[in-house]
């Protein structure tokens, strides 16, 4: 008798995650801190250039719209869930470390 040991498929398999959870879990930090940031701005209290406020607003547009993309690649390449959901914050989360690191060089003002 011949007994096969089951697989679960790799979705199914919680360390599998655990990559695209750090991943969101940076990108909320980073978010958090960003925002953070642009608020002492705003109350003038951190050092940041007029083209902020601008720019808070068009990036939302470019990095969901990136996201999308990213994860219709992953998707109809076959790839498994957690590699979707992978996919779909590396655009945002490149940006919200690219802000988190700009903004904290300009420092309080």
């Amino acid at each position: 008798m011949n007994i096969c040991k089951p697989t679960l498929p790799s979705s199914a398999q919680p360390l599998a995650w655990a990559s695209a959870a750090q991943q969101y879990w940076l990108m909320l930090a980073e978010a958090q801190m960003v925002m953070g940031m642009r608020m002492a701005g705003m109350a003038m209290m951190w050092s940041i250039p007029r083209s902020e406020y601008r720019r808070m607003v068009v990036e939302k547009q470019e990095g969901y719209s990136a996201a999308a993309h990213a994860a219709t690649r992953a998707i109809l390449s076959g790839q498994p869930p957690e590699k979707v959901a992978k996919a779909a914050v590396r655009p945002i989360r490149a940006r919200t470390r690219s802000n988190y690191r700009r903004l904290a060089k300009r420092g309080p003002a």
